[in-house]
């Protein structure tokens, strides 16, 4: 049997890939944001219930240690960032197991910025810009959208305040599955299910869409804030192209021991739906008690943006070797 060992995407495609490339970091060399990296691995993995980090057993000097292959770049970043290294930005390579399909890759590449003193709305319109550098022949305006907003448009529900119950049903019928496959699932789910299957390929046609105030309860690490209805939102923002997400930003949370709350609280979570928990990153809370500048990062998946900029159908189609053939 012939192995298949030639490349995912096309010679051309990767000189197109490159120049891309050049691109953002000129786009970064001109604002004076310094680019940096940073490991791949690390002793704490993201705690997220939707996400699945990988590890590996490595034997160092203190002996065999488990550590992480990185979700994303952030929190290495963010220990930066502490450190006093000013605006930031990574082309890193990231790792999230399971995830393969048109648009996903387990190994992939985010390019993540950090801006101190930066507020959301001011990374918004730097993130639109460079998306508008790499795609300058796109003419869509950028829309702002609430996400309660969303739901009552697209839904007729209200995020916040409609019964879990219902949610349960209407993701059931939404998603064409038994309603008992819905039976123990919680409130984020279920809005995470109507948002991908529903709304979210609605987005980003023929403009940019940028969506705020998600549920509190999806703020990761994220500050929250009250919005003009009076509830507690996450202060966080997703770029949306072609009904495809490409850029999730936060105004970050910087105090400690809510971060590491919220660690407990996910890990205590995958206990009840019986995932692994995950080690939590002691180095990024030690760095935030030191003390991190307020400020707003955003992550953005760049294969899926260079995807869209090449007019590729498949994200493996922009990769030198996607993971079904590396």
């Amino acid at each position: 049997m012939a192995i298949d060992w030639q490349p995912s995407a096309s010679i051309e495609t990767l000189h197109e890939r490159a120049r891309l490339l050049v691109q953002v970091r000129a786009f970064f060399a001109q604002r004076d944001v310094l680019e940096v990296e940073t490991p791949v691995l690390g002793q704490g993995g993201s705690t997220d219930v939707h996400l699945v980090s990988l590890h590996t057993l490595a034997r160092t000097d203190k002996g065999q240690r488990r550590l992480w292959l990185q979700t994303s770049p952030e929190f290495h970043m963010k220990r930066l960032l502490a450190a006093g290294s000013g605006p930031i930005f990574q082309l890193a390579r990231s790792f999230r197991d399971g995830e393969v399909g048109g648009r996903h890759n387990i190994e992939f590449t985010m390019l993540e910025w950090y801006r101190p003193q930066f507020t959301l709305e001011k990374l918004i319109d730097e993130t639109a810009t460079l998306i508008m550098t790499l795609l300058p022949s796109f003419p869509g305006p950028l829309v702002h959208y609430r996400y309660r907003e969303l739901f009552h448009t697209h839904l007729d529900v209200d995020p916040f305040t409609t019964s879990v119950e219902k949610l349960r049903s209407l993701a059931a019928k939404r998603a064409q599955m038994p309603a008992q496959s819905f039976a123990d699932e919680g409130r984020d789910t279920c809005l995470d299910l109507l948002m991908s299957v529903v709304i979210e390929p609605q987005l980003g046609q023929q403009e940019l869409s940028v969506v705020t105030d998600y549920p509190a309860s999806q703020a990761a690490l994220a500050r929250r804030h009250q919005d003009v209805d009076g509830e507690w939102v996450a202060s966080r923002f997703e770029v949306y192209l072609n009904g495809i997400e490409l850029a999730n930003g936060y105004d970050e949370l910087t105090d400690a021991a809510e971060q590491r709350a919220r660690f407990i609280e996910d890990n205590a979570e995958r206990r009840r739906l019986g995932l692994p928990e995950v080690d939590v990153d002691e180095r990024l809370l030690a760095a935030l008690e030191h003390g991190m500048p307020e400020g707003a990062g955003v992550a953005l998946g760049i294969d899926r943006l260079i995807q869209l900029a090449l007019g590729k159908a498949r994200l493996e189609d922009v990769l030198a070797f996607s993971t079904p053939n590396c």
